[in-house]
């Protein structure tokens, strides 16, 4: 087995053209994803996270060669799979596999549940017939529905099984990487915890990598073993939940911890921070880095120069320019 992750995504770029004018000239470019880098090894869950509009499910549906990069590089498993054609990438696609945040939609409605979730065993020629079927069977036991699911339509089920159809689909091709797009946030909190405990349980019994795209700061925290927050386009910390949630070092991640609500207040404390201004256009993005025009800790070369994502503690990676390697979390004084 290679020792290379099954997921690795190197300075990652993403812009979409703006066209106008009569000729429907280019007059510039919505940049959606900006130079993203990280790797996931098998049997990890990185998180992705950030507000609306970051740029996150766009560097999902990349990944997965939905829409193709600008630039950059994505391997899988140590091969370089970024400019492959249709045809040559169709050999890679059972070992990236996807799990939508509207299972309903994902799936046509006009098929019944055997039919969509077997559909990929006969594509890829792993199983057809009888075989099929009890494969098919199988799966639906092991995300927790009963085998005769498979003669009934979608519509006869709740957003919760309907979104264990959707993981069962994506497990029939034995994949190594599964990127999952915002898979629980339609779901109540209860189904939500029911649909991510699957998901551990499936990650530790087959060493699956997940790609786990959200806002929801409390759903990352309880599936991911690393969390990367953007801000953008771009990654602006890079570490494990644990350090993360306790230790912040990015002014934004700050933010976004602070603004979360606490389950009991009275025996927490935080301290507030409240961002000015609104996120800017990803097509005239600030100068320098992104996030200074809302940035109580800005600096004036931060307008100009772009933060690296660079180690500043050992697994902590933050682009930021008042971060430099060996820099101390304790929380930054505003400045004036």
């Amino acid at each position: 087995m290679s020792d290379a992750p099954s997921l690795e995504v190197r300075n990652l770029v993403k812009h979409f053209p703006i066209h106008s004018g009569l000729l429907q000239r280019r007059t510039g470019a919505v940049k959606a994803v900006d130079g993203v880098s990280f790797a996931i090894r098998r049997g990890e869950t990185l998180g992705l996270v950030g507000e609306s509009g970051c740029g996150k499910s766009t560097v999902g549906k990349t990944v997965l060669k939905l829409i193709e990069p600008t630039s950059g590089q994505i391997l899988l498993d140590g091969e370089d799979v970024t400019h492959l054609s249709p045809g040559r990438m169709w050999h890679h696609r059972r070992r990236i596999q996807t799990v939508f945040q509207d299972p309903y939609s994902s799936m046509n409605p006009r098929l019944k549940v055997g039919t969509i979730v077997g559909e990929p065993l006969e594509n890829f020629g792993i199983a057809s017939g009888r075989d099929k079927d009890e494969r098919v069977a199988k799966l639906l036991e092991r995300v927790g529905m009963r085998p005769d699911a498979m003669n009934r339509f979608t519509h006869e089920f709740s957003g919760g099984q309907r979104q264990r159809l959707g993981i069962a689909k994506a497990l029939a091709v034995n994949p190594d990487v599964i990127v999952a797009d915002e898979p629980v946030s339609a779901l109540d909190v209860s189904v939500q915890a029911q649909v991510l405990n699957l998901l551990i349980d499936l990650q530790d019994e087959y060493k699956l990598a997940y790609l786990f795209i959200s806002h929801d700061l409390a759903v990352m925290r309880h599936i991911s073993h690393r969390i990367a927050v953007m801000y953008l386009g771009r990654i602006v910390e890079l570490t494990d939940k644990r350090t993360l949630f306790s230790m912040p070092m990015h002014p934004y991640t700050e933010a976004l911890l602070s603004a979360a609500p606490v389950p009991d207040p009275s025996k927490k404390k935080a301290r507030r921070i409240i961002v000015q201004g609104d996120v800017p256009s990803p097509a005239k993005p600030p100068p320098g880095c992104h996030f200074h025009t809302r940035c109580p800790y800005a600096l004036p070369k931060c307008k100009v120069e772009v933060p690296p994502l660079i180690e500043v503690a050992q697994g902590h990676h933050v682009a930021c320019l008042r971060r430099p390697v060996g820099a101390s979390p304790e929380p930054l004084t505003p400045t004036a």
